[in-house]
């Protein structure tokens, strides 16, 4: 298809990850490791808050909406990834590009949101024991649940449909594992200022004003603990919101380091291992991290264990 003189883009070329020829089987099985340890880690923790009643509790509610976004979100990226390492042909459709920008955006948003509502309930927990149960209604838990992803819907579809707008013509190689936004906008043959101001502003909002509910939220926690004076209260409740304080500072250390504080000397080198930590890394990892150190989730384990090997007898 002609425009003028300049061929318009209909499809892209993902550059991938900077791996020697002689590392790509290693890293390839690597990766395929660590993402199929994403996609059961966290089915695991799904299907076990489906299956035990102990689990129906408005944090188990958030936990298990947040694995779902975690496997969802390593989907859009890690797939696409391990194909291209082992293809000769590394391209990606023009609209399977602005789809992947829509599920990335919709599923990393997502938890983004389901981290806030987790800090609520830890926050509610500690500082409010006794209201607990009536503040933490199943009707604000589902309404905070389905106004996660109600905005996340509104965002990832705002940022893609302004990238439908803007028009790309000969270069059309992506130096990235995944269409990522501020990669495509430095290819862009047409005006992005729009699409600029709007990822600036959107992606503050989004970004920056979770963190800081969240951070509020852990600093009345940490100030109603110090209060306690049992070191055993102290330990438990540092030791039940720690879990949730290694996803938000892995989570929100590598995205706000990578898009709300850019520098002019960031290497795509440096670029592509911060993307692969949000993207790989951290929905790996959560699964570990809510299930090594939790009671629950060891209980429930044992519980759905104990009843198959009963079953079994029988």
């Amino acid at each position: 298809m002609m425009e003028g003189n300049q061929t318009v883009v209909t499809q892209f070329l993902l550059l991938g990850l900077p791996i020697p020829p002689e590392n790509q089987h290693l890293f390839y099985a690597l990766f395929l490791v660590m993402y199929l340890t994403t996609v059961l880690g966290n089915l695991i923790i799904i299907i076990l808050i489906l299956l035990d009643s102990h689990l129906h509790t408005p944090m188990y509610l958030f936990l298990s909406n947040l694995s779902f976004s975690d496997l969802c979100f390593s989907s859009v990226t890690m797939p696409k990834l391990l194909q291209n390492m082992q293809s000769q042909d590394p391209s990606i459709p023009y609209a399977g590009c602005l789809a992947q920008i829509y599920f990335f955006l919709f599923f990393g948003d997502l938890g983004n949101f389901l981290l806030v509502a987790m800090a609520y309930d830890r926050y509610v927990a500690i500082c409010f024991p006794l209201h607990y149960t009536s503040i933490m209604s199943p009707k604000l838990c589902v309404s905070l649940v389905v106004l996660s992803w109600v905005l996340t819907t509104f965002h990832a579809m705002l940022h893609t449909l302004l990238m439908a707008r803007v028009s790309f013509c000969d270069d059309n190689v992506i130096p990235h594992f995944f269409c990522d936004m501020s990669a495509l906008l430095k290819l862009a043959c047409s005006d992005t200022h729009v699409n600029e101001v709007v990822i600036f502003i959107v992606v503050s909002i989004f970004l920056v004003l979770p963190f800081a509910l969240i951070i509020m939220s852990y600093v009345r926690i940490v100030s109603s603990i110090l209060k306690v004076p049992s070191s055993k209260g102290i330990y438990k409740a540092f030791s039940t919101c720690g879990s949730h304080l290694s996803v938000v500072s892995l989570f929100y250390g590598t995205v706000i380091g990578l898009y709300l504080c850019p520098s002019s000397n960031n290497s795509t080198v440096k670029e592509t291992v911060m993307s692969l930590m949000y993207t790989v890394v951290t929905p790996m990892l959560n699964p570990f991290i809510y299930s090594l150190r939790n009671r629950d989730i060891k209980g429930a384990l044992e519980r759905i264990f104990c009843k198959k090997k009963v079953q079994l007898n029988l």
